[in-house]
């Protein structure tokens, strides 16, 4: 397994939500399995589930109950809490204490953060005179992803900080959180010493500390379940309204065997003084195969229900019991991050949405499946299902920190070519990537960027390729700037020669508008200049923003110019809905120990609400605004696939490996095309599925005040926007068959 295969996950992505309408199902056909295939993994569709609302899950709950005269607990309210990793190993508090000094006395004396990229060899030097000890690793062939150690990653990469930490007999644990305390937050476990190995002889006495969540048996119990790896063991959620027991007394009527060991009887209570600070209560998180069955005892649920302030407390950051506070410094580059939504691979995607639902009341609100999800042979289903946020508000800080909106995408495969097949295959049921909202992602992204090739320390991102952004063409040249053909060649040859563009045509990044003039005037023939010369200021706008281009041809000028640069150089992929925007961007892979290991990623967002109507009045912000990128998710998997190839193509040149070459660069081709065919349809389905839930809402508010000639003309546009959202379906799914068809068929030549 190669190393780009690893990042076929990251099409996680295409569990898209429709804009500001984010409780609108959005469904597309199921296409059948190939007859050559037998999935292991259930593929029951969604669509049954979704669609059987005879018995309501409380109703459900009622019936199991011995006492069915008494009703169902209604289920508590949940928001963000924490997610809890565990690793091979953490160094003592001193070292990352100190990595911390180092990187709050660089980044003091940085000026501009916008100048470091135009001056890494200069801020490098800085930084390595800056401190004792060189934090990072580089090589010759540059950042290496694997054998890492996390804590530094986000330290480094991130600008997080430690804020809370705890050394118990057998492990340590720390807590990383982003600058505000109410944000992201990493709890990080280790064994001391060499246990993590399940080879390791047990001693259930020395396991157990004075809080279960921090017991090195439930470190050994993840390995154990996870082929001895590292990973994202336990989903935290804070009770932020009803009682943690009523959680409790669901789990136990619908799904007693989900319940760990340590709270078979009910919520764990921590006191202080005599008084009970904190309930948590730990389930397992998936049945191994179909609801009810044996239980997968890897991932975890957590609830934590904070009763009361402990003097352990240091704002809201410290919830979890036995953590003790310690003194986090954030310097000026540092920004903040918040909890958006948790992605787990899983066997019965079914199944898991029944559990939720059952003990959450969580509901299905998008599901994809094979017809859309597909990039050449690869095929996946997902469903995001979470709960319902009221939230709503004209305060743009307060959509950014909302921690109340859970989204839980879920994934499961439909054949073996697909990353979540891999994931399950090799590392078995389990969080497949963590996604955190930003206020700014260029400026986010810009600063890891920098900052993992000063300190060598820190996250490398998943590559797009520049056409996803746009390059110059010769075509592109003639329509803008009224070109002649061979004019425009010209241009493109110049160009090219002078090493401003790639044979692709992607252009400089950092070319300005003097520079370009000035060469195309020194450089371009007679009969070319002439023509150049009454059309120059269009010529030079056309290159420059060939660089941008399709994103500027669906934002126009909502972004400057700066912005759409920043977003090309850091390579964030970015989807509109509506007047909202969403930019993404995905870590390469973290906790692996070896290239080509499936592990976890790590995601950051950026979602930008519109905040008034076309008629300019002020419009409520809602969590989840953008979606998740009904754009962007089939353009992800394929540069994914395009990037695998390349890196055959590169592998076969050298090793002078001519057939090979030739083979690997037809799977690029035919994934690029791919690619350059399904953008124009992602965006018409995503037009409609916009057009169609702005006309629903217009609709049921013309039928509140009681408008019913009004009510039926929006019904009308409600439904031709239906009508196109399926007929554009249905074109991806016939082109994602072409290309399926050719994938299979190139792999067979290529197989014999």
């Amino acid at each position: 397994m190669t190393t780009s295969s690893i990042f076929l996950g990251y099409l996680i992505l295409l569990v898209c939500l429709s804009s500001r309408y984010l409780t609108d199902s959005f469904h597309v056909g199921v296409s059948p399995l190939s007859s050559s295939y037998h999935s292991p993994f259930k593929t029951t569709p969604i669509h049954t589930k979704l669609h059987a609302t005879s018995v309501s899950c409380d109703q459900r709950l009622q019936i199991v109950k011995d006492d069915s005269s008494t009703p169902p607990p209604p289920p508590p309210k949940v928001s963000f809490s924490h997610i809890h990793v565990y690793t091979d190993h953490i160094d003592d508090i001193s070292v990352y204490k100190q990595l911390e000094d180092n990187l709050n006395s660089f980044g003091e004396r940085i000026g501009d953060l916008k100048e470091i990229r135009k001056n890494i060899v200069e801020y490098k030097q800085k930084w390595e005179n800056n401190g004792d000890d060189y934090c990072g690793s580089l090589t010759n062939e540059g950042f290496v992803s694997q054998g890492r150690d996390l804590v530094k990653q986000l330290l480094a990469g991130l600008g997080f900080r430690i804020t809370g930490y705890l050394d118990t007999k057998q492990t340590r644990n720390v807590l990383v959180t982003a600058k505000d305390p109410q944000g992201v937050q990493f709890v990080i476990s280790s064994v001391k010493g060499e246990a993590t190995t399940r080879e390791k002889e047990k001693n259930d006495d020395d396991d157990r500390s004075d809080y279960s969540h921090f017991d090195s048996r439930q470190i050994k119990q993840f390995y154990s379940e996870h082929n001895d790896r590292q990973g994202i063991a336990v989903l935290a959620f804070q009770i932020t309204q009803g009682d943690i027991e009523s959680l409790y007394e669901r789990y136990q009527a619908m799904h007693p065997k989900l319940l760990t060991e340590d709270c078979q009887s009910g919520a764990i209570m921590y006191k202080e003084h005599g008084k009970v600070t904190r309930k948590i209560l730990e389930v397992y998180s998936y049945y191994t195969n179909d609801k009810g069955g044996p239980v997968d005892k890897g991932t975890k649920l957590r609830f934590v229900q904070k009763m009361m302030t402990s003097s352990l407390d240091d704002g809201v950051g410290l919830i979890l019991p036995g953590l003790i506070p310690i003194e986090a410094t954030f310097d000026k580059t540092c920004m903040n991050a918040y909890c958006d939504h948790w992605v787990s691979n899983v066997i019965s995607r079914t199944g898991f949405l029944d559990t939720l639902e059952e003990t959450l009341g969580f509901t299905p609100k998008v599901d994809f499946n094979a017809g859309v999800v597909a990039a050449g042979e690869a095929q996946i289903e997902s469903t995001v299902t979470g709960n319902d946020s009221p939230l709503e508000t004209f305060d743009r800080d307060e959509v950014l920190k909302d921690q109340s909106q859970v989204y839980l995408p879920i994934n499961n495969a439909l054949n073996e070519y697909s990353h979540v097949y891999g994931f399950l295959d090799e590392l078995g049921q389990g969080v497949q990537h963590i996604a955190s909202r930003v206020d700014n992602l260029p400026a986010f992204v810009q600063r890891g960027n920098d900052f993992r090739k000063i300190t060598g320390e820190g996250f490398t991102f998943l590559k797009i390729p520049r056409s996803y952004y746009g390059v110059l063409t010769k075509e592109l040249l003639q329509q803008r700037a009224q070109l002649t053909e061979e004019t425009a060649t010209s241009i493109m040859e110049c160009c090219e020669m002078n090493r401003i563009m790639s044979m692709e045509g992607a252009v400089d990044l950092d070319l300005n508008p003097c520079d370009l003039s000035d060469l195309l005037s020194q450089s371009l023939d007679q009969d070319a200049k002439d023509e150049y010369e009454t059309n120059k200021n269009v010529i030079v706008e056309t290159i420059l923003r060939s660089r941008y281009i399709n994103m500027h041809n669906l934002l126009e000028d909502a972004l400057s110019e700066e912005t759409y640069l920043s977003i090309v150089r850091n390579q964030i992929l970015v989807d509109v809905q509506g007047k909202d925007l969403l930019f993404q961007i995905f870590t390469s892979n973290i906790l692996q120990r070896n290239a080509g290991d499936e592990a976890p990623f790590l995601e950051f967002i950026q979602r930008v609400c519109a905040h008034c109507a076309d008629d300019g009045c002020p419009v409520g912000m809602k969590a989840g605004c953008g979606g998740f990128g009904i754009r962007n998710f089939l353009t992800l998997f394929l540069s994914i696939e395009i990037g695998k190839a390349m890196l055959e193509v590169s592998h076969a040149r050298a090793s002078d490996d001519e057939i090979a070459m030739k083979f690997s660069q037809k799977k690029v081709d035919a994934f690029t095309a791919q690619l350059n065919e399904s953008n124009p349809i992602l965006t018409a389905i995503s037009d409609a599925m916009t057009e169609e839930g702005r006309a629903m809402e217009q609709m049921q508010e013309a039928l509140s005040n009681g408008d019913q000639l009004a009510a039926a003309e929006y019904e009308a546009q409600m439904e031709a926007a239906a009508k196109a959202k399926h007929e554009n379906n249905m074109l991806l799914m016939e082109l994602n068959t072409k290309y399926n068809k050719m994938m299979k068929s190139l792999r067979l030549s290529g197989a014999s």
